[in-house]
Parts: C-alpha cells; sequence; structure tokens
C-alpha cells in the first residue's frame, strides 16, 4: 500500500497547518484537505481489500467535506447559508 504510505505524512502536513495556520482561511483549506486526504486513504483500503461498504464511507465522507468547505467560504464572506 504505497500510496497510503505517501498520504499519511500529507495528512499529517495538512493537521499541522490546520492547528498552526496563521489565518483562518489557511485552517479551513487545511481542513479540506484533510477530507481529501482521508477519503483517498478510505478509498484505497476499499480498492485492496475489496470491501464495498468502505467506498461508501468514502463518498459519503467527501460529499460531508465538500459541503463543510461550502459552508465556511460562505460564513468567511459573511453571507448567510440561502444565498
Amino acid at each position: 500500500m504505497v500510496p497510503v504510505i505517501i498520504l499519511v505524512p500529507a495528512a499529517l502536513f495538512c493537521l499541522y497547518r490546520a492547528l498552526v495556520g496563521p489565518s483562518i482561511a489557511d485552517r479551513a483549506i487545511a481542513v479540506d484537505m484533510m477530507g481529501v486526504v482521508f477519503s483517498a486513504i478510505t478509498a484505497l483500503v476499499a480498492l485492496q481489500y475489496k470491501l464495498s461498504y468502505l467506498l461508501d464511507i468514502s463518498i459519503a465522507l467527501a460529499i460531508i467535506s465538500f459541503v463543510g468547505a461550502l459552508a465556511l467560504a460562505k460564513f468567511l464572506e459573511k453571507r448567510s447559508l440561502d444565498d
């Protein structure tokens, strides 16, 4: 599982940026990237071990990460969510 070994340090770098990031936008991008990395790791594990339910979890995680990033972007622009 070489891709997973490569993605784990990427998740750690994103975690560092989310904790230390100088601005809220940096932290938001880091959290969104962590969602993408964890979704990719889940999908790779699902393909490796042929577990179809993990693909469903990966897709759900990606959707939740996307919607959360949109909501945070709206919040940072100080607009309501229904605009």
